[in-house]
């Protein structure tokens, strides 16, 4: 809904020391340093199996625990989408996605 966006976003709603104090990144926050993940507009849903979850959990605490890559689990997933995809580009007929679509 747009009035949780605009709430969020820091709108009319707050008063106007605070709204300036975010402009500005004065405040608590001002000393923290960026978090590294990128905000995104478009969102689809996605269903998964409970072992599929947890593949990319374990996934997840595997790049954090043994790469340092402290990453959220949509990282992952955008990270694998576009490797999939570069790789249907490359290879076509050949691609992994092609061979497991068709059961290959």
């Amino acid at each position: 809904p747009a009035g949780d966006r605009t709430a969020a976003t820091g709108s009319a709603e707050q008063p106007a020391a605070v709204q300036q104090q975010r402009r500005r990144g004065t405040g608590r926050g001002a000393n923290r340093r960026p978090s590294g993940r990128e905000r995104h507009d478009e969102k689809i849903t996605v269903y998964v199996s409970a072992e599929e979850l947890m593949d990319l959990e374990h996934a997840r605490l595997v790049l954090r625990g043994e790469h340092g890559l402290a990453v959220d689990r949509g990282r992952i997933v955008r990270e694998a989408v576009a490797v999939v995809l570069a790789d249907l580009e490359s290879r076509g007929d050949a691609s992994i996605l092609v061979r497991r679509l068709r059961g290959r």
